[in-house]
């Protein structure tokens, strides 16, 4: 697995759970600001759970289990279906991204307050703490990738939404959205050939800087 190297068993039962459980509180956040905005299909499609087997997009798991890069989940939420289209959208797309940073955050608190004969056996962290670590940098990662402006990721649709509408109907274009798609898609390639990591660049060394900030 290219993301994770060679993982040790504790490393990779934190990644897999940190994961998870940022995906699922992305998705249900979702989910649950798009009922709240007016949105009936979370509810009639059982998508207002925490369950994350509900949520869980399993061929999005297996690209990124094989080279670190995927689609974990999904959420059946349209702008039409809202009371307002276009703030109540935003509203819903926006929760997806910040319920992560609010994770990782909260993940920091209890990281903090946890005494080191948990969190540390000797100069390594414990199980516990490692899960916590892995918690709060996969959340940071999740919430400063979705904010990306790249179609179809959470940042272009909070882009569309706050553009003028002349501005936006040019940014929604079919030609915009696929500059935007082989902009995205150039970034990956670029960044796993190793050319240029860009992903590095945008999200590596702010990810990092933000999670120090967190673990205090």
């Amino acid at each position: 697995m290219l993301l994770f190297g060679n993982p040790t068993l504790e490393g990779l039962i934190s990644v897999l759970l940190a994961v998870g459980i940022g995906m699922t509180i992305h998705e249900f956040a979702h989910n649950y600001v798009g009922h709240l905005m007016g949105d009936w299909v979370p509810a009639q499609q059982g998508r207002l759970t925490l369950n994350p087997l509900v949520h869980i997009n399993w061929f999005g798991w297996l690209m990124f289990a094989l080279i670190g890069f995927g689609i974990l989940g999904s959420a059946p939420i349209a702008a039409h279906r809202m009371r307002n289209p276009r703030w109540g959208f935003l509203a819903a797309v926006a929760a997806g991204p910040f319920s992560n940073l609010a994770l990782a955050i909260v993940s920091g608190i209890l990281f903090q307050l946890l005494p080191d004969s948990i969190l540390f056996g000797g100069f390594s962290l414990t199980l516990i703490g490692q899960i916590i670590y892995t918690l709060i940098f996969f959340n940071v990662l999740l919430f400063l990738f979705n904010l990306l402006p790249f179609f179809p990721l959470d940042g272009w649709h909070i882009v569309y939404a706050l553009l003028p509408p002349e501005m936006a109907r040019l940014w929604g274009s079919d030609r915009w959205r696929q500059y935007s798609q082989f902009a995205f898609l150039g970034m990956i390639l670029l960044s796993f050939t190793g050319i240029f990591n860009a992903f590095g660049l945008l999200i590596g060394a702010p990810a990092n800087a933000l999670t120090r900030l967190l673990l205090g």
